[in-house]
């Protein structure tokens, strides 16, 4: 079996900034996995070079308890939107997942256009020409 690189990890800290949650979040080199459930579980992954923005939203209470949650907005069909809710360091992890997503998609030569161009769509540039 492939060992992982394991970029980053952290819970969700809902009180008082601990991990006290069932929610598991785990960054690798070219996507990003968010763990949820105790008994039934489920894991979503979000390949990297579909983020598109990132924003850092931090209430009141989050900055008394040193957390905050990281909202995402992605290419991805089945998850367009998500948060990465109540981790440590959010910034340092907004910058950081901003910086790969980035280097992914330099890497795959993938441009904004492309991502966003859906598959399904296809025009035949040929019924154009008359």
């Amino acid at each position: 079996m492939e060992k992982l690189n394991i970029i980053w990890k952290d819970r969700k800290r809902p009180i008082f900034g601990l991990p006290l949650s069932f929610t598991k979040y785990i960054l690798l080199e070219d996507k990003l996995l968010i763990d949820t459930g105790l008994l039934s579980t489920k894991q979503e992954e979000v390949k990297l070079y579909r983020i598109m923005d990132v924003t850092l939203k931090r209430s009141f209470i989050q900055k008394i308890f040193g957390v905050g949650t990281i909202h995402c907005c992605s290419a991805d069909k089945t998850t367009p939107e998500f948060d990465i809710v109540d981790i440590k360091k959010a910034f340092e992890v907004k910058e950081k997942i901003s910086k790969m997503a980035e280097e992914q998609r330099d890497k795959k030569r993938i441009t904004g256009r492309e991502i966003f161009v859906d598959s399904s769509d296809d025009d035949d540039l040929d019924d154009d020409i008359h």
